[in-house]
């Protein structure tokens, strides 16, 4: 992608420093060095505030990139994308629902067995995020809609809205299951160390 090194060289014609431009458009500085190094993609929104504030036009912005990103956005990207949810949203159930019947196995055969469901799927998550930072689906859509002069149906934008909040959701459940093996695991440490 080439937006990164644009907004990098129309930055430094125009001498700001990358905490000037991000006070311009209201986004931090690692916002910024982000875009820059293309770990993240501009919004639509910025990427209009940054033409203007370099006084080009968008279509200098991101021509290079709308082919990529097109690419990208009609592969089977998405397709791959929704399938890794889908597995992990699976295996968040099993290890939700596997819990207390493997806990109440005598021994520690039943807590090892799930811990092994439960790496599974940290590294589905994982595997998840870095997808995610190394393709910004959804803003890619939002720049094509725009440039093919379209806006991205309301259904459209509520569907990776109601996405956003469900991974919330699933980071909340997360945190309280990892905190619930560690106070299982004080648990039987404490039990053991009292008999």
């Amino acid at each position: 992608m080439d937006i990164g090194l644009q907004i990098k060289k129309f930055r430094e014609q125009k001498n700001f420093s990358q905490e000037q431009l991000a006070h311009k458009i209201f986004v931090s500085r690692q916002t910024i060095s982000n875009w820059e190094t293309n770990k993240s993609c501009p919004d639509v929104k910025s990427l209009i505030m940054l033409s203007n504030i370099f006084n080009v036009s968008l279509d200098s912005f991101i021509k290079e990139d709308m082919k990529e990103m097109r690419e990208i956005v009609e592969k089977g990207t998405i397709k791959k994308f929704n399938v890794m949810s889908f597995v992990f949203l699976a295996e968040m159930i099993i290890v939700a629902v596997s819990a207390y019947p493997l806990f109440s196995i005598d021994g520690y055969i039943g807590v090892i067995i799930w811990l092994c469901l439960f790496a599974v799927a940290l590294y589905t998550a994982s595997k998840i995020e870095r997808f995610k930072k190394n393709y910004d689906i959804q803003s890619y859509k939002e720049i094509l809609a725009f440039m093919d002069g379209k806006q991205l149906t309301y259904d459209e934008t509520q569907q990776e809205l109601g996405k956003r909040n469900y991974q919330k959701i699933i980071f909340a459940f997360l945190a309280g299951v990892i905190a619930l093996v560690i106070c299982i695991i004080v648990i039987f440490i404490c039990q053991h160390l009292l008999n």
